[in-house]
């Protein structure tokens, strides 16, 4: 399939640039092989059914955005992707003119210096003195890193808010946002209606913001992402499915853990690095559902929904968010996805 099959006509306006006061009031757009339903992410008890089970991502979002200057005076932007040692990071580095291996600056008044380069990615050293590291560095001067096309700083509010409430394990640049939609009232309805859930651990990267640049997707390559499904888990979901219950993976994010753990045709314990791609025609071997949000046009995102929908049945589904003024993106509402009639509750 062609980069272009994937556009969509989205308003600007209705890309959500503040949280809803309260998490489970989004609206829900309920989408299987043969109709759509709106309901609400409130209305989850009731729409899924005793036995079932939900697997979120407990990933946490660090203050991953970095100012720093160079020792000439110019300024420059980093967005770290991940700690990967006690004074290393990997990073996108912005700044008027590329730096090279060698290249210096500081932040907050600590000196870094550029390792090397992979890819897009730069690998930076800090000279850490004393009592700081880096968690302390991104603690002091680290900004929440709200995604592009949310057009403002961020406030007090963000930093709840841009977080899950079951949020664990720090190390995402971006937040699980199909996870921004639970709250502790929706966690014990679903409780009382006998809906159990589990975690999975997926640190969202920097390449989540990086568009895709071809024009065949097939040679797109994602950047790599580190996933931990533990042996609990995989002992929740055992029992579920032997019980009748579905799995719904909460987010593209649980979906690729999920999907990479089970590369095998087995759902195993899995504590690894991946670069999973999916894609219209992909086969899940864990899945019977999907929560979501609204995603970008073009985007990877996009093309995974599309795949466990169905591409044109998801496509029809965009069409009709946008023509009902859905709210899309991080901040925005969310779907319920069952890819065929047998499993809807509506």
């Amino acid at each position: 399939m062609q980069l272009s099959d994937f556009h969509f006509e989205l308003p600007p306006e209705l890309i959500a640039q503040e949280p809803l006061a309260e998490r489970s009031s989004s609206r829900l757009l309920v989408q299987t092989a043969t109709e759509l339903a709106h309901q609400h992410v409130s209305d989850l008890p009731e729409l899924l059914r005793d036995g079932d089970h939900l697997v979120f991502n407990d990933t946490k979002v660090i203050p991953a955005r970095l100012f720093g200057v160079k020792p000439t005076g110019g300024k420059l932007e980093l967005l770290i992707e991940r700690v990967i040692g006690e004074n290393q990071v990997l990073t996108k580095i912005r700044a008027s003119k590329a730096l090279k291996a060698g290249g210096e600056f500081s932040v907050g008044g600590v000196n870094a210096v550029v390792i090397d380069r992979a890819e897009d990615l730069f690998r930076v050293e800090f000279e850490l003195a004393g009592d700081t590291t880096i968690d302390s560095l991104l603690d002091a001067h680290g900004q929440l890193p709200l995604p592009p096309y949310i057009d403002r700083k961020p406030d007090e509010t963000d930093a709840a808010r841009y977080q899950t409430v079951y949020a664990d394990k720090p190390g995402a640049v971006a937040a699980p946002t199909a996870g921004l939609h639970f709250d502790e009232p929706l966690f014990k309805a679903l409780a009382k209606a006998n809906i159990t859930h589990s975690f999975v651990t997926l640190h969202v990267g920097a390449g989540t913001f990086m568009p895709v640049r071809v024009d065949d997707i097939n040679e797109h390559k994602m950047h790599p992402e580190r996933v931990e499904v533990s042996e609990e888990c995989v002992q929740a979901i055992r029992k579920a499915k032997s019980a009748g219950g579905r799995v719904i993976a909460v987010g593209t994010t649980s979906v690729r853990s999920l999907e990479a753990a089970a590369s095998g045709g087995e759902l195993q314990a899995y504590n690894d690095e991946t670069r999973l791609f999916i894609t219209p025609g992909a086969r899940f071997n864990i899945i019977d559902g999907m929560i979501t949000n609204f995603h970008l046009p073009e985007s990877t995102l996009l093309m995974l929904v599309s795949a466990f929908g169905g591409y044109e049945n998801t496509m029809a589904a965009y069409r009709a968010a946008v023509a009902e003024r859905y709210r899309f993106f991080s901040y925005g509402d969310a779907m319920l996805i069952w890819p065929d009639s047998t499993h809807a509750s509506v």
